[in-house]
């Protein structure tokens, strides 16, 4: 029993009492059959006047109940002898269900059955959340056990609940698990009621306080002074083909002021598809390297953690600067040169994918870890890089917009700084929608793009969260669009392509060689080809929104026309719908990264940090106005009420909150 109830997330007496209903049923009055709403669940008395096993293709349990008003059909699909013996005629019993318009009547199929004799229930009877082999009356009795054996005296102040309008933590657990036959169904059902407000005011203030408790944590601990005379990163400016935006200049004051502070940064960088997150990261690292510590700079795949490394290479092999590169697919003799190269310090900084957090990797004294497209790894991920040093300030990158709500409650422990201007020179992008009909159109297309000299991507999804379906999909499509296009050099790239093979695709493609560039998803991050000026992603419909946008941001990077064209096959969902409908009409990352949460919600936006911040239970930060409130509250206790902050962690969080820290 402990571990299905851990499966529901319940491990302590606390987690019971916080195991809410996700619904209710009103098994409180009798209903006359005649009366019996259709469509609705609701309880009827009757005598069993026929009941037997009939054969229709599979066995079913038949009855048939009778009151004074009328007669009602009840069936069973699933049953158990001990159910034919229960259910015999002549017995009066009640059954609650929905109540359907069957083809002899009104029936109810697998209804919850219960001895007429007993007493009606005096309160709306609570549904929770659960799994195999823990039943309803099984949570009830485990749930009451907690409500009365532990003290669910208020954590808050008196005043603030009274400022708040809030009810009292007791009056409104005991309320939600026991609602009273009078209750207002449509505001406990729609959890609107004063009661559920007050949980989810208390949920959001536990994340608040928790990820506020270990900001002031982190800022207390010491870390490397960085203090460099600026030389490299004078050296590499002067080097290169372009100038800093405004943006990227405040951005990289921020992360100077930071890692000069002494304390360890941990700093998310937000910018938008191709607004020149790269060469900040850049000269941060030189920022580490001049204070005469190392540098490491993570990405999720292959491909884009190679590309870092050829653009860091290029930067920083002229100032005199060795790079290392780390990855599971190299050979065993590279590997060990790699790390060779870092143990001794001889690399200033390491590039590499999750490889990079490995046991066997040493720094010598790493200084500043980053991570590109840090919502693709998890907490123990990013902490693994970061206690590679002693306390090594880190900087996380994301080319998707975190909204608002979202990063003042999940981000609430980062800095965050946001480039908000992309570099001059980039042409909008022209998004269309078309209709896998019109493919031939989309085929003429990408053939006068590449006769005119232009790229082309073509993008096959994932399809049925099946890689090899996806792989499967690709292959077939290079094969066919070869087939189309003989005088055009087309090549494959997919995530099971040998490293070296693979690499040596993209730098063809990179080069010019190749026209036609047919890929998995694997080229959603990091891939930047100027030349390519037309995006092809087939079935579009599938994909989720983010994914689209950061695809579409592929092209569009040099001072060519281009164009994005979303291939799509009808009918459209209505989610579907809501994604194609959202990426035509804008392309403003915060906008799109706003309606995904919307169409999405927090969990899935997330991504890999849900492994370490508690997801919301309750509170909706789109439907609920408490967030703020919650904020400015988690201030006062901290300033003013230790105590009540230490009760209302343990409360709510528990050992989760250790998490937070990542």
């Amino acid at each position: 029993m402990k571990d299905r109830l851990a499966r529901l997330g319940i491990n302590t007496l606390w987690d019971r009492v916080l195991h809410l209903p996700l619904r209710y049923e009103d098994e409180t009055r009798l209903y006359p059959i005649a009366d019996a709403p259709v469509g609705e669940s609701v309880l009827v008395e009757g005598e069993i006047i026929e009941s037997g096993v009939k054969y229709s293709g599979r066995r079913i349990l038949s009855c048939r109940i009778e009151d004074k008003s009328g007669m009602l059909d009840i069936r069973f699909m699933n049953f158990y002898p001990s159910q034919v013996k229960m259910l015999e005629k002549g017995r009066r019993m009640r059954f609650f269900g929905e109540v359907r318009a069957g083809f002899f009547g009104p029936e109810m199929i697998h209804p919850k059955v219960s001895r007429a004799e007993l007493p009606l229930s005096d309160s709306l009877t609570p549904v929770y959340p659960t799994t195999a082999g823990v039943t309803q009356s099984r949570l009830k009795s485990l749930i009451g056990e907690a409500l009365e054996s532990l003290d669910l005296s208020d954590t808050l102040p008196d005043d603030l609940l009274s400022r708040l309008d809030l009810p009292g933590f007791d009056e409104s657990v005991r309320y939600l698990h026991h609602p009273p036959v009078d209750a207002i169904r449509i505001e406990l059902d729609g959890k609107t009621h004063p009661a559920w407000r007050r949980i989810k005011f208390d949920e959001l203030l536990a994340q608040q306080l928790s990820m506020r408790l270990h900001y002031r944590n982190r800022k207390e601990k010491r870390a490397p002074v960085f203090a460099p005379e600026g030389k490299l990163a004078v050296a590499l400016l002067s080097s290169l083909s372009f100038s800093l935006t405004n943006a990227q200049k405040k951005v990289l004051g921020e992360i100077s002021k930071d890692l000069s502070s002494g304390s360890p940064m941990q700093r998310l960088l937000q910018g938008d598809v191709g607004s020149g997150k790269t060469i900040v990261a850049a000269l941060s690292s030189l920022l580490a390297i001049e204070s005469g510590y190392q540098a490491a700079v993570m990405a999720p795949t292959e491909i884009l953690a190679e590309q870092h490394f050829e653009k860091f290479s290029k930067w920083f092999e002229p100032l005199g600067l060795k790079v290392a590169w780390l990855s599971s697919s190299l050979k065993k003799k590279e590997k060990s040169g790699a790390l060779g190269m870092i143990e001794s310090g001889e690399a200033r900084l390491a590039v590499g994918t999750h490889a990079l957090f490995q046991e066997q990797v040493a720094f010598k004294n790493l200084g500043l870890a980053i991570v590109d497209e840090q919502h693709r790894f998890g907490v123990h991920q990013r902490l693994a890089l970061r206690h590679k040093g002693f306390e090594a300030h880190q900087l996380m990158m994301s080319a998707t917009p975190i909204p608002r709500t979202l990063a003042m409650s999940y981000y609430a422990d980062l800095d965050v700084s946001v480039i908000d201007e992309l570099p001059p020179g980039r042409t909008p992008v022209v998004t269309k929608l078309v209709s896998s009909d019109r493919r031939d159109e989309v085929i003429q297309r990408v053939r006068g793009a590449c006769a005119s000299g232009n790229q082309v991507y073509w993008v096959c999804p994932l399809i049925e969260e099946s890689e090899a379906l996806q792989l499967r999909t690709a292959i077939e499509t290079h094969e066919r669009l070869k087939t189309e296009f003989p005088e055009i050099e087309a090549g494959l790239v997919h995530g099971r392509m040998p490293n070296s093979e693979k690499t040596a695709v993209m730098r063809d493609f990179q080069d010019g060689r190749i026209k036609l560039l047919v890929a998995t998803t694997v080229i959603e991050v990091g891939v930047d080809v100027p030349n390519a000026s037309v995006m092809v992603i087939e079935h579009a419909e599938r994909m989720g929104l983010s994914q689209l946008h950061q695809l579409r941001g592929r092209v569009g990077r040099g001072s060519e026309h281009s164009v994005c064209l979303l291939l799509y096959q009808g009918p459209l969902g209505k989610i579907a719908t809501e994604r194609l409908k959202a990426i035509f009409e804008t392309s403003d990352g915060f906008e799109i990264a706003r309606r995904d949460l919307a169409l999405r919600g927090p969990g899935e936006f997330l991504g890999a940090r849900q492994s370490g911040v508690p997801m919301l239970r309750f509170a909706d930060l789109d439907e609920d106005d408490l967030l703020d409130a919650a904020r400015s509250a988690a201030d006062e206790l901290l300033a003013s009420h230790r105590d009540a902050v230490n009760r209302h962690l343990d409360r709510w969080m528990g050992e989760k909150s250790e998490y937070l820290r990542a």
